[in-house]
């Protein structure tokens, strides 16, 4: 069973990190720390677990419903977790699912699974959430990827999914292109039984929220949380000073995380924490590498033109 029942995707829902040791084993006593940290920030609806900030690709069953396991017994009790669905097949979708109704999650993200980038009809996008639901009952989050990747989902696509699959309660939009954004915001949010459109496109927050999302799901919210959920509140408030105020915080952030190669967002925000004192070490599983100290510079001083690093603690640091 849930343990927050009635949650409905929506709001500030940041996508927590996962602490290595050296030797690639899950640091259990950091990853307690940052739950705690994140959770703490005031405006949150959710946090997010087993999904790409987590490095899920390189978890086992096992360590995924570890990791369920820990943030349950560590802010639970306070939040909502939002538990994602990262597998090729949906047989193993419907299994992860299961697993995570069992361990008291409250939603699901269901990624969409690698064959599609060969190709999909909507019946393959259909047959692969009415399994995950028939598995549980727990509200779904479908991840919308770029049509260009094969994996996302085109607009008569994703109306016959929540059509046809009631639990689907919301999207975690990553289209990549603004028409198409502003078409799933426009027409999912207006539906009978509306579907939320949560955007990650935290590369271009600020733009995206002006749309009039119903909420975000971001990996950066596991360095700047707090300013998130200002931002998303001064957007809803049509508070547009503010708005800008906190986009010109978090740009500088956005433009490092964000960078080229993508594969290395979750890996360039371990380092932010590390440097604001919050993880011990900025430890990533292959095929992910240590980042090089030319990067872990600009990290710095990106921190520093946001206010969340002292220019002389940065220099000590450094």
């Amino acid at each position: 069973m849930p343990r927050h029942a009635a949650y409905v995707p929506h709001g500030v829902i940041p996508a927590v990190l996962l602490p290595f040791h050296d030797d690639l084993a899950i640091d259990e006593k950091s990853f307690r720390s940052h739950l705690r940290d994140v959770a703490a920030t005031e405006g949150l609806s959710a946090i997010t677990i087993n999904a790409h900030s987590t490095e899920v690709a390189s978890c086992s069953f096992d360590e995924q419903r570890r990791v369920l396991d820990i943030a349950q017994d560590e802010i639970g009790d306070r939040l909502p977790l939002v538990n994602g669905i990262w597998a090729d097949g949906s047989i193993e979708a419907a299994r992860i699912a299961r697993m995570a109704a069992d361990g008291g999650a409250s939603a699901l993200l269901v990624f969409p699974p690698a064959p599609f980038t060969l190709g999909q009809s909507p019946d393959m996008a259909l047959a692969h959430f009415k399994r995950i639901a028939d598995a549980t009952d727990l509200p779904i989050i479908a991840f919308q990827y770029p049509l260009a990747t094969g994996q996302g989902y085109p607009r008569d696509t994703l109306l016959k999914m929540v059509e046809q699959v009631p639990s689907i309660r919301a999207i975690k939009d990553w289209a990549g292109n603004v028409p198409q954004h502003e078409m799933h915001i426009r027409t999912l949010q207006s539906l009978p039984r509306p579907v939320n459109v949560l955007t990650t496109h935290s590369a271009w927050l600020f733009s995206s929220l002006v749309l009039g999302c119903n909420g975000l799901l971001s990996g950066s919210g596991s360095v700047i949380p707090d300013l998130q959920a200002e931002l998303f509140r001064a957007v809803k408030a049509d508070d547009l000073a503010e708005a800008k105020r906190l986009n010109d915080r978090i740009y500088p952030l956005a433009r490092v995380f964000y960078a080229d190669p993508w594969a290395d967002m979750h890996n360039r925000m371990k380092e932010a924490l590390v440097l604001l004192g919050r993880l011990s070490r900025a430890v990533v599983r292959p095929p992910l590498v240590k980042l090089g100290r030319a990067e872990i510079d600009r990290i710095r001083a990106a921190l520093v033109e946001s206010g969340l690093l002292g220019a002389k603690a940065s220099r000590d640091a450094a």
